[in-house]
């Protein structure tokens, strides 16, 4: 999936296919405030927000601790 491609919210699967990393990575990032992300649902489905995603592939976000 190119950038111009990606959709203004991403779901996990489509996130962690343009990363290329399994979901639980993103998970884990999520979890310890490395990437944010949007809940909903009664489930609390992550959504990815682009602008995010774009970060983490451009280096803006520092994935060391």
């Amino acid at each position: 999936m190119e950038q111009k491609e990606l959709p203004e919210i991403l779901t996990l699967k489509q996130a962690s296919e343009v990363l290329h990393c399994h979901p639980n990575t993103l998970r884990t990032w999520e979890r310890e405030g490395l990437i944010q992300c949007i809940r909903f649902g009664k489930r609390g489905d992550r959504r990815f927000p682009k602008d995010e995603i774009m970060r983490l592939l451009e280096g803006k976000i520092s994935l060391s601790k």
